[in-house]
């Protein structure tokens, strides 16, 4: 009945080590569902942390978990779910092909979201035209071009939060009325996916010390460092900002529009958590549309594993 694992849920609660650990003991491999994690250099802010998918065993020996779907892309392309669903695809034929369990870990909602359910996507291209024609217009009037589109109805509101993805919303409402209701799909080879589906995350105020310390150790790792380097390779500001939360905000304080790392930090802090509340918001709202999420208690790494394991179990994975 089913022939994989999905662990979802919010920044900073710990889901890629319970997400390992189970690909460890069920003989997996990972299949990321990061939107930021899939880009080359974006790791410290994209919390990427690959020393996760080493660990040691009881005999003293290491063992390291395979993963895709992590330094796939360099900037300054750019990744969508569109992109995303294709490989996933290519990746969890793969790991069948291993005789392994796909085990997909994310917090990107439409991500994970796009394989459970699985998506019939377009691939819609970039209209440059089109963005020079929109280049002068304010985020409301852009707003009541996308209403236009679309018939006075909005069903995404976070459509018209940021500029970039306003900007795309209309690109692909344009481009789906152009070509009708009917756009031509690509045909991807869709494998089978029929998985086990964990949830975990911690209550508010847990999650928001954990963001908290999880912020304060990767500025002391050096994440503005990282952000400098990479605009220093060539990568424009506009595009850094676009990627969201760690990069915005300190692309911002890079360009001195946030005055000093404290109020860097602070800004950072709230976006964090504000963030967290919409990937929880996307969870429930993937419950409501009949997918079946089993929530782990809140706990250690391995009481969340044991508790999965158990589930597991009931249920002949």
């Amino acid at each position: 009945m089913y022939n994989s694992l999905v662990l979802l849920g919010p920044t900073a609660c710990g889901k890629t080590a319970v997400a390992v650990q189970l690909a460890s003991l069920l003989d997996g491999e990972i299949i990321s569902a990061d939107s930021r994690q899939v880009y080359r250099g974006l790791d410290i802010g994209s919390g990427k942390d690959l020393n996760e998918f080493t660990l040691a065993e009881a005999d003293g020996s290491v063992k390291t978990v395979s993963y895709h779907l992590i330094d796939v892309v360099s900037l300054p392309e750019e990744y969508n779910v569109y992109s995303f669903q294709r490989d996933a695809y290519e990746a969890f034929s793969l790991i069948q092909s291993h005789n392994k369990l796909p085990v997909i870990v994310g917090g990107t909602g439409m991500y994970v979201d796009a394989l459970i359910r699985g998506y019939d996507l377009v691939q819609v291209p970039t209209n440059y035209q089109l963005r020079q024609e929109l280049a002068g217009k304010s985020m409301e009037e852009l707003t009541e071009i996308l209403k236009s589109l679309r018939n006075g109805v909005l069903h995404n509101h976070t459509d018209t939060e940021e500029r970039h993805r306003l900007l795309r919303a209309i690109e692909i409402a344009l481009y789906s009325q152009e070509q009708g209701k009917n756009p031509q799909k690509e045909n991807m080879n869709r494998p089978h996916i029929s998985p086990v589906i964990f949830g975990t995350t911690f209550p508010r105020e847990e999650l928001r010390k954990r963001i908290k310390l999880r912020l304060r150790s990767r500025l002391k790792e050096g994440m503005i460092e990282e952000v400098q380097s990479i605009h220093d390779k060539g990568i424009s500001w506009e595009q850094l900002e676009r990627l969201g939360l760690e990069y915005r905000f300190i692309s911002l304080f890079l360009q001195n529009k946030i005055a000093t790392e404290q109020e860097l930090f602070n800004q950072l802090f709230i976006a964090i958590g504000q963030f967290a509340k919409r990937q929880e918001t996307w969870f429930r709202g993937m419950e409501r549309k009949g997918v079946k999420i089993h929530w782990l208690t809140p706990g250690t790494k391995e009481q969340r594993v044991e508790e999965a394991l158990r589930c597991i179990k009931t249920l002949n994975l």
